[in-house]
């Protein structure tokens, strides 16, 4: 729910970007701070929460910190590639007062389009662990693999 909320939200952000900018309308401030509430509704959880239930116990804090640095080397690849890829190309045409804010634009488009991106991965292969205990979860792991779910 999050990835995909998040992935409209920046859509509504990008596309009327130049809207935005001209009017300096409140709208904008409301919806870029909702796209931080949503995330918490999905990439936090993706990379926070989900993991400690579905590590095995005896390498879960290890696998949990794994994946909760993986989380933030992509948000930090992201920003930065982004920024780099549009934000400081120093492309500016001094007839077109706009042309330093289409990078901006293009960056909250395709960060829309990895939103929705994010919710096909996610759903695709994230298991479901809702209303099962750690140990359920572990149980079910062991039956499946016929033994124990990690063996060292």
């Amino acid at each position: 729910m999050g990835f995909t909320l998040m992935g409209f939200l920046y859509l509504g952000l990008g596309i009327p970007y130049f809207f935005w900018r001209k009017h300096k309308h409140a709208g904008f401030i409301i919806l870029y701070g909702l796209t931080f509430f949503f995330a918490n509704f999905g990439p936090n959880t993706t990379t926070f929460i989900v993991p400690a239930e579905l590590f095995p116990a005896r390498l879960r804090s290890t696998c949990h910190g794994i994946s909760g640095a993986t989380g933030k080397i992509g948000a930090v690849v992201g920003a930065v590639g982004i920024q780099r890829a549009w934000g400081s190309s120093g492309e500016y045409n001094e007839g077109d007062p706009d042309s330093k804010l289409k990078p901006m634009r293009a960056a909250l488009v395709v960060l829309g389009a990895v939103c929705f991106l994010g919710t096909v991965v996610t759903y695709a292969f994230t298991p479901e662990t809702m209303r099962r205990s750690l140990e359920e979860n572990e149980k079910e792991r062991e039956t499946e693999s016929d033994g124990p779910a990690v063996a060292l």
